[in-house]
């Protein structure tokens, strides 16, 4: 390598730069996260200097509220999604240019074969749930079948980081803080460990994909992984809005505000039917 004053310079900065990183934990600051080793990886130390200042001011926010959060920033789970808003602006919703590409991007064909299979399943429910609230057994079934394919799938990504990633880059920060106090005051409520838990990168939780305001106020049972609680709480909240809005169609909306969505659901609900009413 020839050496010149510019690499050298740079040689030097990059020196100093790995031995900080070798400082302990207690040296590191208070979102420092460390390697089993106790050193500060590179890659791990540079991302919490850059959002240092917002995790400090989300920190003190919900500190007023009693909620400590920072021990939570030095868990080796816990991680910042830098990509959290890009994920928002390429969600289906956003990129298909009408009903056809939605339901392509869906799956719309295959959750249609699956449905019957689901609603004989949990036929027992789905009526209890028909006769508590009002609300048809194919229109809670398309919910669930396309929210999380009928159970299959609940997410790859941790609530707790979602939302903090969302009030650290700036995007939707407001909503992000709300959720994630109410995400606090369930985890605390029910002793769960918040980095146990499976979301989408919007944050939603289990077979209703519940974003915490939402479990918190109407999901029915404790147990937010089981089925038949999911099915009763599909349902509470579609009777919740229907009743304040008038029409099953507008409380569907409520549950994701898109009118694709809405569309598909109210379809694929209508494929169920059909194929029951086919099949008697």
């Amino acid at each position: 390598m020839i050496f010149n004053k510019e690499n050298g310079f740079l040689s030097i900065f990059l020196i100093l730069l790995l031995l900080s990183l070798n400082l302990n934990e207690s040296k590191a600051g208070p979102f420092s996260k460390t390697l089993p080793d106790g050193t500060l990886s590179l890659q791990d130390s540079l991302t919490y200097a850059k959002y240092e200042s917002n995790l400090n001011s989300l920190s003190d926010y919900l500190n007023k509220d009693g909620l400590q959060i920072s021990e939570l920033f030095k868990d080796p789970r816990f991680e910042i999604y830098e990509e959290i808003g890009d994920r928002f602006r390429k969600s289906a919703e956003r990129k298909s240019r009408g009903i056809d590409e939605y339901k392509r991007i869906l799956g719309f064909d295959v959750k249609s074969k699956k449905i019957a299979e689901f609603i004989d399943a949990n036929h027992d429910q789905l009526k209890k749930a028909e006769e508590t609230y009002g609300i048809p057994k194919y229109v809670i079934s398309a919910i669930i079948g396309i929210e999380s394919d009928y159970g299959r799938n609940i997410g790859s990504y941790n609530p707790f980081n979602a939302y903090v990633s969302m009030y650290v880059v700036d995007y939707r920060e407001d909503f992000a803080r709300a959720q994630l106090k109410e995400l606090l005051e369930f985890v605390q409520r029910n002793d769960i460990d918040v980095f146990e838990l499976k979301s989408s990168y919007a944050g939603a939780m289990s077979y209703g994909q519940f974003i915490p305001y939402s479990i918190n106020k109407w999901f029915v049972g404790d147990d937010i992984f089981d089925m038949n609680n999911n099915i009763m709480s599909v349902a509470n909240y579609l009777a919740y809005f229907k009743e304040r809005t008038g029409s099953l169609e507008k409380a569907v909306l409520r549950y994701n505000p898109s009118s694709l969505y809405t569309r598909a659901v109210l379809d694929l609900a209508k494929e169920a039917e059909k194929g029951f009413t086919a099949g008697q």
